[in-house]
Parts: C-alpha cells; sequence; structure tokens
C-alpha cells in the first residue's frame, strides 16, 4: 500500500511494529499478484534475487479403491491432479509463473522498495491506539522506545494483518464459526520433491496433499532449490494443546502418507516449529471516514490457494485507486472507498465459497479440475481472479454437485463429504451476521 501511495506522490508513513526482516507464513503467491508486482516495478526485484518461479499446483492423496476411478456424469476423482497456469491467459500478466517467496526476505524487499519510491518508513513502532474523534484529521498513538508520541494523518490504512488492530478496537471483528483450522510448519532442507511429482517439471509446483484425517492437509512450498516449507493445517479440535503434542501431531499427520513421511525423515529440519490459529474472521466494516482497512486486517479465511497473501496484494491494488482518488479531491469520507469496498467482499465472498465446497467435497475438486468442462474455469479461480463477477458460473456448479450428493446417501462419494462445511452454501457475510454497509454507530 505505501509503494502504491508514495508512487502516486502522496506523502504517506508507514509505522512497522516489527524489525524486518523477520519469519512469516504465506510463502506461495498466486498468478494475479504479477499486476501489483507489475504497477510498482517490482518484479526486476523479484527476478533479480532468484525467488523460485512457481509454473503450477498439483494435488495428491493416498489412493482408496472405491471413491477413485468411479465416473458420475462424466465427472471422475483423481488421486494426483496438476495444472499449469499458462492454461489460461490472464490479462495484465504477461508471464506464465508466479513465485514461491521467503517472506521474511520477500518482505523486507517490498519495505525498501517503498521507502526507495517516497514512503517514509518507521520499524520497531507498535501503534497502541487511534482516535477519530476529530472530523478533520486521524490522531495515531504509539511507541517510540519508552515513550507514548502522538501524530496526525489524513487517513489510515490498517494493515496490521491478523492482529486487527483497528478492527479490534471498533470491535468489528466477527469470528468465523465455521472455519476454525489451526497451522503448523516449519522448513526442511533436502526433502526430495520429486517423491510425488510425476514429471520433473513439477519439482517446482506448489502441492497440496490430502490427509486421510478429517479435514487436514499437508502444504509443500519450494523456498530454494533445496530448502521446502512444510506446513500441516487441521481443525482446532485436532490441535493439541502442548508444543511436544503439537509436533507428535505433525509426525502423526504425516506418517498417514507413508512416502512422503520417509522422505521428510531423511531431510533436516532447520527451524522450529511454528503455529498458527484463529484463522477465520470477517469485520462488519472495512471502510469509514477516513479508515480503510486491507489484507488480513479486512479477513481472512483460510490459508488454501494462497488466499490470504492474495487478498492482501491486490486489496492494496483495489483500496490505493480509491485513496488517490480521495486525495486528490481532498475528501476521505467513507463514501469514496466504496469501489474497494464492494470489489473486496466480491472478491473473498468468492474465495470463501470456493474453498467451502473444496473443503465439503475435496473429490470433487479433483474431479472439475481433470474435466474439460471445467478445468479452464477453475484454473481462473486458482489465478486469483475472483473479484469481477458477483459468483462464477463454474462455482454455481460445483454448489449444484456437492448438493447432489448430499442429498443421495447411496453416492458413493456420499461418505467423504467433509464435516467443517456442512452448511456450505451459506454465503460468507451471512456466516458471520450480515455487516451493516453504511457508517458506524
Amino acid at each position: 500500500m505505501a509503494a502504491y501511495l508514495a508512487k502516486a506522490g502522496i506523502d504517506c508513513v508507514v509505522f512497522e511494529r516489527e524489525l524486518f526482516p523477520r519469519p512469516h507464513v504465506g510463502e506461495s503467491l498466486v498468478p494475479s499478484s504479477t499486476r501489483v508486482f507489475k504497477d510498482l516495478d517490482f518484479l526486476e526485484v523479484l527476478e533479480r534475487e532468484g525467488f523460485p518461479h512457481k509454473y503450477g499446483a498439483a494435488w495428491t492423496s493416498a489412493a482408496s479403491s472405491r471413491i477413485y476411478g468411479h465416473n458420475w456424469k462424466g465427472l471422475e476423482a483423481h488421486t494426483s491432479v496438476d495444472l499449469r497456469f499458462a492454461e489460461r491467459e490472464q490479462e495484465g500478466v504477461a508471464q506464465p509463473y508466479t513465485y514461491h517467496v521467503d517472506r521474511g526476505k520477500f518482505d523486507n524487499l517490498l519495505l525498501h522498495h517503498a521507502h526507495e519510491l517516497g514512503a517514509k518508513v518507521y520499524e520497531g513502532v507498535s501503534v497502541k491506539g487511534v482516535d477519530f474523534s476529530d472530523p478533520e484529521q486521524v490522531t495515531l498513538r504509539y511507541g517510540m522506545g519508552r515513550r507514548d508520541v502522538e501524530t496526525t494523518a489524513r487517513m489510515v490504512v490498517d494493515a496490521s494483518g491478523r492482529r486487527t488492530q483497528i478492527g479490534n478496537q471498533m470491535k468489528w471483528r466477527l469470528k468465523d464459526p465455521v472455519f476454525d483450522q489451526y497451522a503448523i510448519h516449519t522448513w526442511f532442507d533436502g526433502y526430495d520433491r520429486r517423491v510425488l511429482s510425476k514429471r520433473e517439471e513439477m519439482v517446482d509446483y506448489i502441492f497440496i496433499h490430502f490427509l486421510p484425517v478429517t479435514n487436514t492437509w499437508l502444504w509443500q512450498i519450494p523456498i530454494t532449490d533445496a530448502i521446502t516449507s512444510i506446513g500441516v493445517v487441521t481443525q482446532k479440535k485436532n490441535f493439541a494443546a502442548s508444543r511436544e503434542s503439537r509436533e507428535r501431531f505433525f509426525w502423526e499427520a504425516i506418517g498417514s502418507r507413508p512416502e512422503l513421511f520417509e522422505a521428510l525423515q531423511s531431510a533436516d529440519r532447520i527451524r522450529p516449529f511454528r503455529d498458527e490459529g484463529d484463522y477465520s474472521y470477517a469485520m462488519k466494516h472495512i471502510v469509514d471516514d477516513r479508515l480503510v482497512l486491507v489484507g488480513d486486517a479486512a479477513r481472512f479465511v483460510d490459508p488454501i490457494f494462497s488466499t490470504g497473501v492474495s487478498i492482501a496484494l491486490n486489496s492494496s491494488r483495489f483500496a490505493s485507486r480509491d485513496i488517490i482518488a480521495a486525495a486528490e479531491a481532498g475528501d476521505f469520507s467513507v463514501g469514496r472507498f466504496r469501489t474497494y469496498e464492494q470489489t473486496i467482499r466480491r472478491g473473498t465472498k468468492n474465495w470463501y465459497n470456493f474453498i467451502s465446497v473444496y473443503y465439503r467435497l475435496n473429490v470433487l475438486f479433483t474431479a472439475f479440475i481433470q474435466d474439460p468442462r471445467y478445468r479452464i474455469d477453475v484454473l481462473k479461480l486458482l489465478q486469483g481472479d475472483v473479484y469481477e463477477e458477483e459468483e462464477p458460473p463454474v462455482l454455481t456448479r460445483m454448489r449444484e454437485t456437492v448438493s447432489e450428493v448430499e442429498a443421495n446417501p447411496k453416492h458413493v462419494w456420499h461418505d467423504y463429504l467433509g464435516s467443517i462445511t456442512s452448511n456450505a452454501f451459506v454465503d460468507a457475510l451471512q456466516r458471520t451476521a450480515e455487516p451493516d454497509m453504511g457508517v458506524r454507530a
């Protein structure tokens, strides 16, 4: 966001609580992110730094003779599917790949890039509160060493991530009652990524491995030629209380896929285990007078499909347009940010419903990827192009198919319906008490 605003000539300041570089999750980008990097003249930085190119994605699961190989209305589930981003052209995206990134390095580069474009950047500065009582300006209180300091601004963008600083201050945050996923993750050196790659060119794909534990899956993300990020995502009820028990769960979950377990046991773990929890929530409001929430500060659903980093990057792309126009007009009232609000709510709703269908019946996802009737439309979603349509037709078809499976207890897929999104087709915002789209009280 700071890079967008600074490039447009707007005086902006970043108050960053952390000291960069620092570790962060969300290491695999989606192709729509390329538009952001192109806007900001950042693509050459990504190429110069040698981040691995991500040409596609793959999904694997343990074989089951009953569920796989069964053809129903032309749909057939598969134990292994993959796709290449080059199969569908994207407007404004000239390259057939995106990137996997070491987020500590990537975020630090982007922060410095924003500074080079003209943003003032202060690290190690923690904002403690924001006061909107003055209609002419916003007052921020922040810590500087042992002192509390105040400053004013024309408006504020909350990009505080899952801390959701202003959302919590305003009591806008609404916990999602459906998605309660947690993750435990680490890095391995020397893991043989060929173990489940059908072809050599797939080695640097992102892999999602389904695990035979309810609503549990594993990510496999290349960080360098030798280092791989591995994370297990599961429901809160499976997530142990103690750190030792969590690590044991990590290995027990991976043990359900023996080929992965063996390969990881032969590799060297080079980072401590880290865990992420309390993933999913919405906000009653994401814009107000002199205020915009972006990225995880506005909404988070689930880490599947790299949705978090996709929404973070694209929300800044969309919101920056409204903010720049507001600055030119000298008017930072809430109505100035409606286009951003409508766009990002539409996109996150589509992500939410896509992920709901995925968790409800993930074998259906593999069937749709392999079916030439739907493959390109599913790829469009996975590329991150979810913001223009109220609901993509392929998502409607997936909803209908899952409903047929739900209604037929004798269907071969019926026993494989997931429990996490058993009420899968309620719109995202209805799940969390439809927020008022007007000015906050």
